[in-house]
């Protein structure tokens, strides 16, 4: 059966196809990775954290998938060319890349020091290229990447995150240039999701009623947070074929965010 004769349900499906996620250790990134594990992935999980990696791989091997846990530093374009590797002698293949790996802060500008601003640019922006930049070299046509930016890279943020926003924001960026050079050439779609509040390790830092007071002000028209549920389906549309027509573009998941 060709692929536009495929049932709706059915172009949701990642069987047989093998996804890659960073920042996969926890959070976010583990329910990623189970997410693409139960549309039919096997899934290859990459953090710098092996403990949590290893947590997240018994999870989608229950699914009955199989899983490879992979220790590796994104900020390093070595160690992402290895893990892409890796990734290829385990599976002989690498259809889908999540980009997931990310850190955040909340500091003044004027108190922020140079080596922190870089760190944050460092991990989630040039990481993302790197890890981009190893699996186009090896992916075949059909495949997707999936960058998880921030609503921050698109509206202003509640607390002073200069350089997660910056990053944010040049991750979106990076999402329309590597789409319009490898999307008709290689076959490959660059998009991006950009997530607003979820309940995750980077937002358990701020304080509840910080928390709270921020969603009920400005923001979502749903006047809650995000469950990973929520998030989790997005991502797996973007990596299927059943967003074959969708490139290059950044679909929020911020309950009304943005919309504003």
């Amino acid at each position: 059966m060709s692929e536009p004769d495929l049932p709706v349900l059915e172009r949701f499906s990642l069987a047989g196809k093998v996804a890659l996620v960073t920042g996969a250790s926890s959070g976010l990134g583990a329910g990623f990775a189970v997410a693409l594990a139960q549309a039919g992935a096997d899934v290859v999980l990459a953090a710098r954290r092996r403990d949590g990696l290893e947590a997240a791989c018994r999870e989608v091997e229950k699914l009955g998938r199989s899983a490879l846990a992979v220790p590796t530093d994104v900020t390093d374009p070595e160690a992402c060319r290895a893990l892409v590797q890796t990734a290829i002698g385990r599976f002989g293949r690498l259809d889908v890349l999540v980009n997931n790996a990310g850190m955040g802060t909340a500091i003044p500008a004027l108190r922020e020091p140079p080596e922190q601003f870089r760190q944050v640019i460092d991990v989630n922006l040039m990481g993302a290229y790197w890890m981009a930049q190893a699996a186009a070299q090896v992916m075949p046509p059909g495949s997707s990447i999936v960058n998880i930016a921030s609503v921050l890279g698109l509206i202003k943020s509640f607390w002073p995150q200069a350089a997660y926003a910056a990053s944010k924001a040049g991750l979106i960026g990076l999402t329309r240039d590597l789409n319009q050079q490898w999307s008709g050439r290689r076959g490959i779609r660059v998009n991006a999701v950009a997530p607003g509040y979820f309940r995750s390790e980077m937002t358990d830092q701020i304080p509840r009623d910080k928390l709270a007071e921020f969603i009920a002000s400005a923001s979502t028209t749903l006047g809650r947070m995000g469950e990973q549920y929520e998030l989790d389906s997005v991502v797996v549309f973007l990596a299927s074929p059943a967003s074959s027509y969708i490139a290059g573009v950044t679909l929020a998941v911020d309950g009304g965010m943005s919309g504003h």
